[in-house]
């Protein structure tokens, strides 16, 4: 194969991969303060691209102000899930847990249906692409790859050099003990809802500059996500972040090498053997 060829699939797959760890950290991070998977989680990213879509064709919003827009709804919908399906279970059977949010996502792919029908909608925005070298990078992918990796930090730097950021890592570390300090876990599940919407709302955002919105997309990036999470570990943040560039390296290459198919093929495939290996995630020691 041809090394420029190999090259820029690589730097694509770089590129995929921050959007994707953008995803899986959202969805992680409300697994490792709350406990719980939110199966829906894509399908909230959808409605916010959504939103993106509606105000930029029809409103004539700039594409910048949308996106803040989205990240508005994201966080409003991780509050509204939160409070009406979450708070509700959280004491029930993980399986109860697990029915209630796959029971979320198909009302939201539904109610996507029923509103908006199954047409592809996109945001009619020209990018150009970027040539480096006998290379071809989406500029578009670049854009989003550098806001995902700043969101990123300043999800570390919210964890880490704030009050509330602080008792989300202690919540995840230990519920029950920091309700016995007098901390408010209630108070810290809402925030956290509301910082793992955002976060599907800026990858709304991003990945509307991609691809067309349809009530479907959660089907397209669901899986993936879900896989990376428990590849990286459940709960385990810094695992999910370099779970999303292997996954993302593994599907790129392999999608230039053989077909775009094949490059999923090989991702599941090393999900299952890692699981047989390493069930507990990539980065935790084998007993």
């Amino acid at each position: 194969m041809d090394p420029i060829f190999l090259a820029e699939a690589a730097i694509n797959g770089l590129l995929l991969g921050g959007v994707l760890a953008l995803l899986a950290l959202g969805l992680n991070l409300i697994f490792g303060v709350i406990d719980i998977v939110w199966i829906a989680y894509v399908d909230l990213v959808m409605i916010a691209m959504y939103a993106v879509y509606f105000l930029v064709m029809v409103y004539g919003w700039p594409i910048w102000l949308a996106g803040l827009a989205a990240i508005g709804v994201g966080a409003l919908l991780g509050i509204g899930v939160h409070v009406l399906i979450i708070s509700p279970i959280l004491g029930s059977a993980p399986v109860n847990q697990l029915l209630a949010t796959g029971g979320l996502l198909f009302f939201l792919q539904s109610f996507a249906t029923f509103l908006w029908t199954t047409d592809h909608k996109s945001v009619r925005v020209t990018l150009p692409v970027i040539e480096l070298g006998g290379m071809f990078v989406s500029f578009a992918r670049l854009i989003a790859f550098v806001i995902a990796i700043l969101a990123m930090i300043g999800l570390y730097l919210f964890l880490t050099r704030t009050y509330i950021g602080t008792a989300i890592r202690a919540v995840a570390q230990d519920r029950e003990a920091m309700a016995l300090m007098g901390a408010d876990p209630r108070r810290v599940y809402l925030v956290t809802s509301a910082v793992g919407g955002a976060m599907a709302g800026l990858a709304a955002a991003l990945l509307s500059i991609q691809y067309s919105v349809h009530p479907h997309f959660g089907a397209a990036f669901g899986p993936i996500t879900f896989m990376i999470c428990v590849l990286g570990g459940l709960g385990n943040m810094v695992g999910a972040f370099v779970a999303s560039f292997i996954m993302s390296e593994i599907i790129s290459i392999g999608g230039v090498t053989w077909s775009t198919e094949m490059g999923y093929v090989i991702a599941f495939a090393l999900f299952i053997v890692m699981m047989f290996v390493r069930p507990g995630g990539i980065l935790t020691k084998r007993e």
